[in-house]
C-alpha cells in the first residue's frame, strides 16, 4: 500500500511539473558476471542470443547481447551480491524473464549441457535456470 501511495505522489509531482511522462519499454537489463567469455558462451549457446557489436569502449570488460529490440548488458565488475545460498528454484529469487518459441528445445540444450533447471510451479509452460554467475533466468514459451 505504501508503494502505491508513493507512486501516486510521484505521478502528481510529474503532472504538476509540466506533463505526463510515459515509460515506453525496457531498453536493457544489466547483469553482473565474473567472466565475460563464459557468460557470453552461455547466452549464445544455450539461448541463441547474438552479441551486439555496438558496445562502446568502457573501463571494464563486458558484452551486450541482443534480445529482440532489447538488450542484456553483461558487466564484468565486482559483484556486490552473494552468488551462493540462492534459492534452488529461480522463481523465488530476482530473475530476468524472456519468452521463447520452443521450450522443449531449451530443455534439451540445458540437459545436454548439464545445466540444472526447474519447471514453473504455476503450471505455465516455463522454466527457471541460472547463468554461470547465478543470475536467475525464466524462459516462458510464447503462445503466438
Amino acid at each position: 500500500m505504501q508503494l502505491i501511495t508513493k507512486a501516486v505522489k510521484w505521478r502528481l509531482i510529474i503532472l504538476k511539473t509540466g506533463g505526463e511522462v510515459a515509460v515506453l519499454s525496457i531498453h536493457h537489463v544489466s547483469l553482473v558476471v565474473a567472466d565475460t567469455q563464459q557468460a557470453v558462451s552461455f547466452y549464445t549457446r544455450v539461448l541463441g542470443l547474438e552479441v551486439c557489436e555496438e558496445r562502446p569502449s568502457l573501463d571494464f570488460a563486458g558484452a551486450w547481447l541482443t534480445v529482440g529490440h532489447q538488450q542484456i548488458h553483461l558487466l564484468e565488475v565486482e559483484n556486490p551480491d552473494p552468488v551462493s545460498n540462492r534459492p534452488e528454484h529461480g522463481g523465488r529469487d530476482r530473475h530476468l524473464a524472456m519468452t521463447v518459441t520452443d521450450l522443449s528445445e531449451i530443455e534439451q540444450r540445458l540437459t545436454s549441457l548439464d545445466i540444472f533447471y526447474t519447471k514453473s510451479r504455476s503450471g505455465r509452460a516455463a522454466l527457471f535456470c541460472r547463468d554461470p554467475d547465478g543470475n536467475g533466468i525464466e524462459l516462458i514459451e510464447s503462445k503466438g
